[in-house]
């Protein structure tokens, strides 16, 4: 029995660390703050290891433990906790740094994106953060949020619709000829 539970164990360190800059990346983008998101990461590496024999089976892992954030998440803002997305005073946060790959990331000012980003409703936020910031498909995003694909496509739609929107965020988005 203790040899079993030593493999489970080092199964779940090997996910953790091969998984804790994207889940972190995720938990950021969803709460805003840079304790909120290692809050968020760590509440829900909690409840994937109590449950890693069903987590460690399931077809896809990483997309178990993304529903288990997305619900923790979901949780935290019914019970109206505020979530900021661009803190006042930042000096202290370690920067995030892109996915070389990460189109996002060619925007200037990430800032300016974040900020956007604060100002979207949560479902919004939750579909555009893992549609486009994740590259999730949209049946990988309805099963982490718990939705339909349809609910997806217009949570999706509605926020980049806001997101274009934004003056200064359009500018950025704009810049050297290309439109999104």
């Amino acid at each position: 029995m203790g040899d079993r539970k030593a493999v489970r164990d080092a199964e779940f360190q090997r996910f953790v660390t091969s998984r804790w800059p994207r889940l972190l990346r995720t938990a950021f983008l969803l709460t805003g703050e840079q304790h909120a998101a290692e809050d968020l990461t760590q509440t829900t590496l909690e409840q994937a290891y109590v449950a890693w024999r069903r987590v460690g089976t399931a077809d896809d892992p990483e997309a178990y433990v993304r529903r288990v954030m997305i619900n923790a998440h979901a949780r935290r803002h019914r019970r109206r906790l505020r979530e900021f997305l661009a803190p006042k005073d930042d000096s202290g946060l370690a920067r995030e740094v892109p996915d070389s790959g990460d189109r996002i990331a060619q925007a200037d000012d990430r800032g300016a994106l974040l900020a956007a980003l604060a100002q979207l409703p949560p479902r919004q936020r939750e579909a555009v953060v893992l549609r486009y910031w994740e590259d999730l498909t949209e049946t990988q995003t309805a099963e982490a949020m718990g939705c339909s694909v349809g609910t997806v496509k217009s949570n999706a739609a509605k926020g980049i619709a806001k997101l274009r929107a934004l003056p200064g965020l359009a500018e950025t988005v704009t810049q050297g000829g290309r439109s999104r």
